[in-house]
């Protein structure tokens, strides 16, 4: 305590200045100077403070500094236009429970402080306290005392609410975010204790990026507010709806039964509202929507668990177009794929893959016409693992831009090789595919152009082979491009013809130069008349068009012999050889061209 002013407990001592040596003070002179000094120390603090005294087992201020008075009363002041029973109840703060409890049960105790927060009132408004009570020695009539301070933090606390709330709300619909969503899936697997009642749908507008594009962010936000009014009135008492992305929604799905009955039926009721067009201005707009589904099990371990199921069930139903249930075992595919795109980086940067070449047989001569370079990965503790699992991570995670452009470097360095090693040039071509993401986000023409810069390789022994989709995604794009490439001379191919969505309008415009006809109609056309006629058509079309032609999935002699038979230039298929390490293609080619 400050020893430039005489404290509470130190006022009315002997040693007090305000008694000189042997001079005889009045008795209530002395309590007049104990209240004042008292008072002033009171009025010297910068919080709210009273002196409490224990009066006959109930706690009484006996002084208080002006801002405690201004609490008090305001807490005995009814608000304007309050009930009658509402200002029945208001009673001086040290009356109100739980402080009249607190500070009664701390005056009986021997304790030198103590602290604690306090609410005053009811759940929405209402005060917010931190409360302090500090013993004062004893009296001479041994009444206990203690100060009682109060800090109000009203205003912190509102705002902390405040904040929170707006943590925890989109600020355009004003739903639950993904924050909030994560809180209230987390305490309904807590509630269910669990019971697999319990599944979480995702749903995201499959093609709102167009509005936003065509009509401008206003429309689209307008949209997406009109369509948080449509979930919301589809869901039941008890359901949860979120705003979780941009355009994804979430919803917490109580169900009446274990299966996943209840959530398929709720899916397709959101699909449903769903489907009734939107009005933006003067326009009607529909908007598809993709729904992911994951129910509750005994493998959930908690709402992060649960909700990233179902977005991997809502990234299959992107693909597919139905709505879809999580899988077991697609959590650890997913990390299957996470870890094999790490490993294919690293193998790629360490050039740990190879190529195999898969011969093109020219089915009038039955000499090699060119070979397909393949990737193959030999994975030092896994294996073999197969292009259909590495090449799909690939082009998922951007590698296939790496991928591809290795994949040049390397069937080129083969042929650089096979002539080293013959003496001569062998005249043999090679063929690499180009994916359709390689082919929008490289420059396919200048990595052409560098790896065609070996001596003696020129763009004539080099086919590309790109596939239909990659074509149809950007043409012009696509134009650009294979213009470029047959500025350098390569050969062009369209892979897989057929199974894609192929327009006449691109192969009469396009410079292309071969079709590959897909394996599904060449290995069943001998036992399917619509596979014959399929087969027939393209090599009449390519054959008008002035295009050379290549049969995939050959597998037999009688294969050949009809495909031969029907105007089919080259042939690819186990009949004639499977993929090849280099060293073993550059013997079968001088096996059947020499």
């Amino acid at each position: 305590m400050h020893r430039g002013r005489p404290g509470l407990n130190e006022i009315g001592s002997p040693a007090h200045p305000s008694f000189a040596a042997g001079a005889t003070v009045p008795m209530d002179a002395i309590a007049q100077m104990i209240i004042s000094a008292r008072q002033d120390y009171l009025n010297a603090l910068p919080i709210a403070a009273a002196i409490v005294v224990d009066l006959e087992g109930a706690p009484m201020i006996v002084a208080a500094n002006e801002q405690y008075d201004l609490l008090d009363s305001a807490a005995v002041t009814p608000p304007r236009g309050a009930r009658p029973d509402a200002v029945a109840d208001l009673r001086p703060l040290i009356e109100r429970e739980p402080l009249r409890s607190s500070v009664r049960a701390f005056l009986l105790t021997d304790h030198a402080a103590t602290q604690f927060d306090w609410h005053d009132g009811g759940p929405i408004g209402g005060h917010h306290f931190v409360v302090r009570l500090a013993r004062l020695t004893t009296s001479a009539d041994q009444e206990r005392r203690c100060i009682l301070s109060l800090v109000d933090r009203t205003a912190e606390v509102e705002n902390a609410r405040s904040l929170r709330a707006g943590m925890l709300h989109d600020s355009l619909t004003g739903l639950p975010n993904r924050v909030a969503f994560n809180e209230a899936v987390e305490q309904a697997i807590a509630e269910a204790d669990g019971t697999p009642r319990i599944a979480v749908l995702v749903i995201d507008l499959t093609r709102f990026s167009r509005i936003n594009e065509s009509m401008g962010s206003l429309a689209g936000d307008e949209l997406i507010i009109t369509v948080a009014r449509r979930l919301l009135r589809t869901l039941r008492g008890g359901d949860v709806l979120a705003r979780t992305g941009g355009d994804e929604f979430a919803i917490l799905f109580r169900l009446s039964d274990s299966g996943g009955d209840d959530a398929l039926v709720a899916a397709g009721r959101l699909q449903a509202t769903m489907a009734a067009p939107f009005r933006l201005s003067d326009l009607e707009i529909r908007i598809d929507c993709a729904v992911g589904c994951a129910l509750v099990n005994e493998l959930v371990a908690d709402a992060e668990d649960l909700i990233r199921n179902a977005q991997l069930a809502l990234k299959r139903a992107k693909q597919s177009g139905r709505i879809e249930i999580y899988r077991h075992g697609e959590v650890s595919a997913a990390r299957r794929r996470l870890s094999l795109e790490t490993e294919l980086r690293r193998a790629i940067e360490n050039g740990d893959l190879s190529l195999a070449f898969q011969p093109l047989i020219d089915l009038g001569s039955g000499r090699v016409s060119s070979f397909e370079a393949l990737a193959r990965w030999e994975h030092p503790t896994r294996g073999a693992i197969s292009p259909v699992e590495f090449i799909p991570v690939a082009e998922e995670s951007g590698l296939i831009i790496p991928l591809g452009r290795w994949a040049l470097d390397a069937a080129v360095r083969t042929l650089t090789d096979w002539d080293d090693a013959t003496a001569t040039s062998l005249n043999a071509h090679v063929a690499v595919n180009v994916s359709a993401i390689q082919l929008a986000r490289d420059d396919v023409v200048a990595a052409v152009k560098a790896v065609l810069a070996r001596p003696g390789i020129g763009g004539e022994r080099l086919t590309l082979e790109l596939t239909e989709s990659a074509i149809i995604g950007d043409p012009e794009n696509a134009t650009r491009t294979l213009q470029g490439l047959k500025d350098l001379a390569a050969t062009i191919a369209m892979d897989d013809f057929g199974t894609g969505y192929s327009s006449l309008a691109y192969l009469q415009k396009l410079p292309i130069d071969m079709l590959k006809i897909d394996r599904s109609f060449v290995s069943g056309m001998l036992a399917d008349r619509d596979s014959v006629a399929i087969v027939r058509a393209v090599l009449s079309l390519a054959d008008a068009l002035g295009m050379a032609t290549t049969a995939e999935g050959v597998e037999t002699a009688e294969l050949a012999q009809t495909l031969a038979a029907l105007g089919c230039t080259m042939g690819q298929g186990y009949y004639f050889a499977r993929p090849l390490s280099a060293d073993a293609a550059l013997a079968y080619w001088l096996s059947r061209n020499s």
